[in-house]
């Protein structure tokens, strides 16, 4: 099996007819059914189903060339990147959980790199993804905070998933919320003081467990919450419903930043912050910069 015969079953299953396949592919006819013909001999499987008017992808054809299409795209990657390097413009991928400090430093990386030409991408995204996309390489740092509660879960998860965590600083626990709020005049409070009002937390999707939670106190049976995906979403929802959000009290100097106070929470329950690489990878000059502005930013 090839990838030239996995490009070819493609373009037939988009053309429904080996002709307008072979056409597009610059190939005879008859080389293209004998190519087609030794991958089913191979696989043990009918690709196609030939028809009076062309071909009919089979059920097992269909789910074939499903991966067929996935490996052809990684493969063209890896021809992009490695062959095609000299035209290809500068790229940098971080992935993270919702925290401000993840945004700065990744600002002072792309102002230190700012060529005439870069892609540059930033997910803020949950928890899962963040592994997933360091995982799979379509990022090449992830940016997680772990609790006392979950830091040994993920310590099995990242060594399933053939990650490294890399330690960077920690952070005691805060509580986020209204300059206006009832109780915004306060030195320090407990989660019982709070439980009248609504917390906010951020959205897991399918991964419901605690472990997975970005927050500290995760366990806290809370009275009322609300799930946002969204930084901006949350502090709105918060400012607007007399809401709170447990965090680190690294908030930065966004612009609903003035309009939020924050104050030591009673019960502490310390955040260490660090990043994620695939296992022995070494990081690029970009991504040690982000990383090293990442600890620059650590007191905001």
């Amino acid at each position: 099996m090839t990838i030239l015969q996995l490009k070819y079953v493609i373009a037939i299953d988009e053309e429904c007819s080996m002709r307008k396949a072979a056409d597009r592919l610059y190939v005879s006819q008859p080389g293209l059914s004998s190519a087609v013909r030794d991958l089913e001999n191979e696989l043990g499987i009918q690709i196609f189903e030939r028809v009076h008017n062309g071909v009919v992808t089979t059920a097992a054809g269909a789910s074939f060339i499903a991966y067929a299409r996935n490996a052809v795209e990684q493969f063209e990657k890896v021809e992009d990147k490695y062959l095609n390097s000299k035209n290809e413009r500068p790229t940098f991928s971080v992935s993270m959980q919702h925290y401000t400090v993840a945004v700065n430093a990744f600002i002072d990386t792309v102002k230190e790199y700012d060529l005439e030409e870069y892609q540059y991408f930033i997910r803020e995204t949950q928890t899962s993804e963040v592994i997933e996309d360091v995982k799979t390489m379509k990022s090449e740092v992830g940016v997680i905070a772990l609790s006392d509660f979950n830091k040994n879960t993920f310590k099995k998860i990242f060594a399933d998933a053939s990650l490294e965590f890399h330690e960077l600083f920690t952070r005691d626990t805060y509580v986020y919320l209204s300059k206006d709020h009832p109780l915004a005049d306060r030195d320090e409070l407990s989660l019982e003081e709070l439980q009248d009002y609504p917390c906010m937390v951020f959205d897991q999707g399918d991964n419901t467990s605690f472990y997975y939670r970005e927050e500290a106190l995760a366990t806290y049976d809370y009275k009322k919450i609300i799930s946002t995906n969204e930084r901006a979403t949350s502090i709105e929802l918060m400012l607007g419903l007399n809401g709170y959000a447990v965090g680190a009290a690294m908030l930065g100097e966004g612009k609903t930043s003035s309009e939020i106070k924050v104050i030591k929470l009673k019960e502490d329950e310390p955040l260490t912050f660090g990043y994620i690489t695939r296992k022995g990878q070494e990081l690029s000059e970009m991504g040690q910069t982000f990383v090293s502005y990442m600890e620059d930013h650590k007191t905001e």
